[in-house]
């Protein structure tokens, strides 16, 4: 079964999503489910360094006390996952090619989902800058992936291709919002719902693939 995530690493749903989606893997570990990483930036036309926080959050929800009280609607979800938010530590509203580019290295080693856990987490909880190079290869050491390519990848423009084509597919295919999950091609989940939805939606997808083979000439 191939499961295509639509997901950024600035959003703090598909963080929350790409936790509860590993607790429903787990929960059907005789799947063999092949995790694929579509990159998709709700903010694709951010400076490449990125924009400050504060400014950029409360034009985001309207006002300071908008935007509190969205980070701790999110940070009590992210609690019950098992996720610890720290938006006092925020570094700022990031442009997240880059950081889709070191997942897509990532899944040269395979590492995607290690990397963009790695990511998640020095961005939300730990105050990592994704557009500081400095970071940027402190977070792919983290994830297990040598900081000398990290470093080189900062330099070139691999995978850029990649990121934009996967932003173009997502629009083609109606997708404006993330994360989604698409299974098997067939049908597709939104949003970071319960474990039990994703359980729910891997047992469709093996079912519909048993179906499938069985009519198969």
């Amino acid at each position: 079964m191939t499961l295509d995530v639509f997901a950024d690493i600035a959003c703090p749903w598909c963080y929350i999503g790409e936790a509860r989606l590993a607790a429903a893997l787990d929960a059907r570990p005789h799947l063999g489910v092949e995790r694929r990483w579509r990159p998709f930036q709700l903010q694709p036309g951010l400076p490449r360094e990125g924009a400050p926080r504060e400014p950029f959050f409360e034009q985001k929800f309207g006002g300071a006390d908008a935007m509190s009280a969205a980070f701790d609607h999110v940070t009590r979800a992210g609690r019950e996952a098992g996720l610890a938010f720290r938006f006092d530590r925020l570094a700022g509203a990031p442009n997240t090619t880059d950081a889709h580019r070191l997942v897509l290295l990532g899944a040269t080693y395979d590492r995607a989902f290690e990397t963009a856990d790695a990511l998640f987490e020095g961005y939300f909880s730990d105050g990592r800058d994704l557009n500081d190079a400095e970071d940027f290869v402190a977070i792919a050491e983290h994830a297990g992936l040598p900081a000398a390519d990290a470093r080189a990848l900062l330099g070139d423009d691999r995978f850029e291709a990649d990121v934009r084509r996967s932003q173009e597919i997502a629009a083609q295919s109606g997708i404006s919002g993330v994360p989604l999950y698409l299974f098997d091609g067939q049908f597709a989940l939104s949003g970071a719902q319960p474990v039990e939805a994703f359980v729910q939606a891997l047992d469709r997808a093996a079912e519909a693939g048993m179906e499938d083979a069985a009519g198969a000439p």
